[in-house]
Formats: C-alpha cells, sequence, structure tokens
C-alpha cells in the first residue's frame, strides 16, 4: 500500500570504520560497528522516529516532527562519545548526519521522494561530527532550537539543478573543537573574500557567497579534475569573520601556509585560512603531481596590494 506524507527524512553514516578493521580484525571490528548501529537506531526509537533501512555503517530513518529528527541527530552524536573506544589509540569511529523536510512516498517498507534525495546527497557535504539540515527542516523548529543552525547558504547537491538552502547544526557539547587556527593569526580586519586557484581556473568568492565545495563532481563549486580528488573532496566555510576549511575526503586534505615549512594534514578536521598557501586534494603536497590549489585572503580594503601567491 502507497501512503503519501510530509515527513523529516534523517541518513546517518559511520566514518572510520575502514580503519577499524585494519587495525582490529575482522571479527573485533564487525563486533564494534554493529554496537554503534544498534546505538543509532535505538535513538531513533526513542525520538518517535522510524527506522527505513540500515545502510552498512548507517541508517535511514523518518520522523514526523522535524523537531524530533534533531533531538535524535543530537543524541546519536552524544551516544557515540559516551560509547567510545576506552583505549585512546584505536581509531573513533565518526558520525554524519543529514536532515531534509518535504513529501514522503512510503511503499512496501521503503521511502521514495525528494527529501530523500536531498538528505542522501547532503551527507556528501556533512563532516566529521556534523548534522546538515535544509531549510525546510528549520521551517518546523521552535525558535530556541533555529538559532542552534547556521546559515551556510545554497549548496549545489549532485543529480540536482537548483542549488538547496544549507544550515549547520552548531555544537553544544563541551569539549567540541569547530576548527584549529595554525601559523600567525590574521589581521583585525574581517576578510572579504577568498581567491582559489588550479591551473588556469582562478576564481574569487566573497564571504556571503560561502560554502565553496573542492571535488571532482562537475556540481561542486570549484571543480578540480583529478582521479585522487573526491567528488566532495573539501568545504570552505565563512563564518564569524572567518574562512575554514574541512576535509570531507577519504585521502585527505593538505594545507601549507606561505612562508611556512609546516604541512597541516586534515583528517575529517577543520582549520582557519588566513593570508596565503596551498591547499593538497588527496595527496600529500610533496607529490609532484598532487593537486594543489593555490589560495589568497583578500581585504579589498588594503591599500597595498599583495603577490602572495609566488612559491
Amino acid at each position: 500500500m502507497t501512503h503519501i506524507s510530509e515527513r523529516t527524512v534523517l541518513f546517518a553514516d559511520l566514518r572510520g570504520s575502514t580503519s577499524l578493521y585494519e587495525s582490529l580484525g575482522n571479527a573485533h571490528a564487525t563486533t564494534l560497528v554493529t554496537q554503534s548501529v544498534a546505538r543509532i537506531v535505538h535513538v531513533v526509537a526513542n525520538c518517535d522516529g522510524k527506522v527505513v533501512k540500515t545502510l552498512g555503517d548507517g541508517l535511514m530513518a523518518v520522523f514526523e516532527r522535524s523537531g524530533a529528527a534533531v533531538q535524535a541527530a543530537d543524541e546519536m552524536h552524544e551516544s557515540l562519545d559516551r560509547g567510545g573506544p576506552a583505549d585512546a589509540s584505536q581509531p573513533v569511529l565518526k558520525l554524519q548526519v543529514a536532515l531534509a523536510h518535504g513529501e514522503v512516498v512510503e511503499m512496501e517498507g521503503d521511502c521514495f521522494g525528494d527529501a530523500v534525495n536531498v538528505a542522501a546527497r547532503l551527507l556528501d557535504h556533512a563532516g566529521d561530527n556534523e548534522t546538515l539540515a535544509t531549510a525546510g527542516v528549520l521551517a518546523g523548529l521552535r525558535t530556541s532550537d533555529v538559532i542552534r543552525f547556521r546559515n551556510m547558504d545554497r549548496i549545489q547537491l549532485r543529480g540536482r539543478v537548483e542549488p538547496v538552502q544549507v544550515h549547520l547544526l552548531q555544537a553544544r557539547r563541551a569539549g567540541d573543537v569547530v576548527a584549529t587556527q595554525y601559523g600567525d593569526i590574521a589581521p583585525a580586519a574581517d576578510p572579504e573574500a577568498i581567491r582559489l586557484v588550479w591551473l588556469d581556473l582562478n576564481r574569487v568568492f566573497a564571504g556571503p557567497t560561502m560554502p565553496v565545495v573542492l571535488g571532482r563532481s562537475p556540481q561542486a563549486t570549484y571543480c578540480i579534475d583529478d582521479s585522487r580528488v573526491s567528488r566532495s573532496h573539501a568545504r570552505i566555510d565563512w563564518h564569524g569573520g572567518t574562512f575554514q576549511l574541512t576535509d570531507l575526503s577519504y585521502n585527505g586534505t593538505y594545507l601549507r601556509f606561505a612562508n611556512d615549512d609546516e604541512i597541516i594534514a586534515l583528517r575529517r578536521g577543520s582549520c582557519t585560512l588566513h593570508g596565503s598557501g596551498l591547499i593538497g586534494l588527496g595527496a600529500p603536497l610533496s607529490d609532484p603531481l598532487a593537486a594543489c590549489v593555490r589560495f589568497e585572503v583578500l581585504r579589498f580594503a588594503d591599500t597595498q596590494p599583495q603577490d602572495p601567491l609566488g612559491f
């Protein structure tokens, strides 16, 4: 029997299981992954949601209320935090969550529709321990919940013509780290744009037009056609007057600031961009074949032009 209704769709995915199998062996890793999935399945039931299906290291669920879906996302993150490995040397599973609201077609135990497609594809843009939601989800929330989200503007999702308004759920748990600063602190004046240069692709993005997704997908904001670059490899956000780079990939993102020999390896982590430097996608910057994007943080009020891209 087919049933059509308004629902909030939640996709959740565990990251880090591959390294668990490598370090712990198949039996132990399978047990940990299964227990982790069971925890987030339990959260769905506690928040009045319905698990549609489990998807390897994750799940798809639907909720009648957007507030219940956001509560579930919060509790999923908290549940995994509580159930983390006792041995700090063991790999830690990270959780990505994506939420979308709209008309859903329920048929033969599965769910279909635009909200399902949007939530599934939005998951590609979520970083570790992040929850992303569409504007439709926020429309069904109380003001106290809405203010916890940061507007990330419109993001182009794979397979969609029109970009989707996306919001990031802000961390509320003690000890969460949003981004790390490296190198010298940027000047007090807020940056206004960032220039990205790869081969002959030279583009400037202003803060209000963020985020920018760097990746191999033709739908990426800044498309880099290289086999080692993931479809959605990294994301640059504008937040709190700074540009923040977040790795979304399996192969990692590497960063070096100008006049600094240190190479920073981001593995599903974030850091604040300032000045200028190089971003390596999918391979270390020491690899001569790596896809390297030059960046320059711009302040249009500066009277003295800089040439920081000369490496």
